[in-house]
C-alpha cells in the first residue's frame, strides 16, 4: 500500500556495538546486504510491509548527521511526490536516485526540519 512507512534504518557510528545491542535486547538477526557496513534486519516477526536496516551513520544534508530511526515512505509516483513536497513547503535534500532492483528513492526535509525518504518501489513493499 502506498503512502505508509515501508522501511526504517538505524544509523550508527558503531556498527558492531549497535548490532550486538539489537541482537541482545530484541533478538533481531542481521544479514549483510549491499555496500560494506549495511545490514538488513530480520526482526523475527510477521512485520508485514515494514523492512529495516542497520547502517553506518551518514549525512544526507552536509553537516547534519542522521540520528534516530530514519523512515522511508512508500509512494506510487516519486516524481509527483517530489513536486508535492516542494509545493507544501518541503525541500528535496537528495534528488531521485535509482537503487537497482529496489526502486527510485529521494530524501526530503519537511518544513520543521525532519528528514525522511520517499521510495517508489519496483514491486510493492511487502
Amino acid at each position: 500500500m502506498p503512502n505508509q512507512v515501508a522501511h526504517f534504518a538505524i544509523n550508527t557510528s558503531d556498527l558492531p556495538a549497535s548490532r550486538a545491542f539489537y541482537e541482545g535486547v530484541f533478538g533481531w538477526k542481521f544479514n549483510a546486504w549491499g555496500p560494506p557496513g549495511f545490514y538488513m534486519i530480520d526482526t523475527g516477526g510477521a512485520a508485514g510491509p515494514l523492512h529495516g536496516s542497520l547502517q553506518q551513520r551518514r549525512e544526507i544534508v552536509p553537516g547534519v548527521a542522521m540520528n534516530g530511526f530514519e523512515c522511508t515512505i512508500s509512494v506510487e509516483d516519486v516524481a509527483a511526490t517530489a513536486k508535492a513536497i516542494e509545493a507544501h513547503g518541503g525541500k528535496i535534500v537528495m534528488p531521485i536516485c535509482t537503487l537497482a532492483g529496489v526502486g527510485q528513492l529521494l530524501f526530503f526535509q519537511d518544513p520543521g526540519g525532519t528528514i525522511a525518504g520517499a521510495m517508489q518501489f519496483e514491486t510493492p513493499a511487502a
